[in-house]
């Protein structure tokens, strides 16, 4: 069956999800607010109205950039649609999520986040991969493997959304500090040390808010971390190997040529867990090195030395 697919924004995440759907044998239109050269049969455009004929539609632009976008949507989609977001980041200090944001800005319900060690390039060139899709629509789950399943691609589902979508911004987070950690010279077991206690740190925060901790142990999470140290080019871990050789952050971004939203989630982490009691070591030790105020080789020695929770 062809679906009518529709894609906001043609970064690189944008782009692979056009491409992906079209190598289905579905129809595409893939907006973007400059006019963007696309390969066919996939349509460029750049009014929101011709995303009004969409079935399904992918919300993928940086969650700071997500609003705007999702206030234009919200003059032209309606009830009928189904429409999942691939952010990576949060809202606003308040570590709003986006898929609270769509439902404040648009009259859609059935919403999905899409998260887990998913790489533009991969799902581009349609290589083995996989995902976790968090909605409560299973409408939307079959959807959403016809257009981008198949069989290079797993798509797994939980109704964990807001799981899904702490666990995706967070290990965002640690995939910069992970970055940090081995272009500084760290072992591979203070980076295991690192990787299982920045998860289980990342994981309370994320059940204060409602998410449940196996889903920060699953794809969403571990599994996305994983992906990103064994190699998989993220942004993220260049990030965290540029800060470590002495680029200023927002220097370093920019070379990147991508936008990081993980240091930003983790400073509102860090406020959200202070307001509960909760301590943040590796979350608090690293921003603390980002900003000058620390040195790598005592932030190390720091996290090692500390006792953080129980095994």
């Amino acid at each position: 069956m062809t679906l009518r697919i529709g894609v906001v924004g043609a970064g690189g995440f944008g782009r692979a999800i056009a491409q992906a759907s079209a190598r289905h044998g579905h129809e595409v239109v893939l907006w973007s607010r400059r006019h963007r050269e696309v390969p066919e049969p996939i349509r460029a455009s750049n009014q929101m109205e011709d995303l009004l004929d969409s079935e399904l539609i992918f919300l993928a632009v940086p969650a700071r950039h997500a609003g705007d976008a999702a206030e234009q949507l919200g003059e032209v989609i309606d009830g009928r649609h189904l429409m999942v977001h691939v952010s990576r980041g949060l809202t606003g200090p308040d570590l709003k999520t986006v898929t609270e944001m769509l439902r404040e800005k648009t009259v859609c319900r059935r919403i999905g986040a899409l998260a887990g060690p998913l790489v533009a390039k991969t799902l581009a060139e349609g290589r083995p991969s996989g995902a976790v899709l968090g909605t409560g629509f299973p409408e939307i789950t079959d959807m959403v493997r016809d257009a981008l399943g198949g069989a290079e691609l797993r798509v797994y589902d939980t109704r964990d959304v807001v799981g899904v979508e702490l666990a995706s911004a967070t290990v965002g987070f640690l995939t910069v500090v992970l970055g940090y950690a081995q272009e500084v010279g760290a072992e591979p077991s203070t980076l295991a040390v690192l990787a299982t206690r920045g998860m289980v740190e990342i994981s309370r925060i994320g059940q204060t808010l409602g998410a449940e901790e196996s889903t920060f142990m699953g794809l969403a999470g571990l599994g996305d971390l994983i992906a990103a140290v064994a190699g998989d080019e993220r942004p993220e871990f260049r990030l965290g190997q540029a800060l470590a050789r002495g680029a200023e952050l927002t220097t370093a971004v920019r070379e990147l040529g991508a936008y990081v939203e993980g240091i930003e989630v983790a400073r509102h982490m860090i406020e959200h867990a202070r307001r509960l009691g909760l301590q943040t070591p590796i979350s608090s030790t690293f921003v603390a090195v980002v900003e000058g105020r620390m040195s790598s080789e005592d932030a190390i020695h720091a996290l090692m030395e500390r006792r953080v929770g129980k095994e």
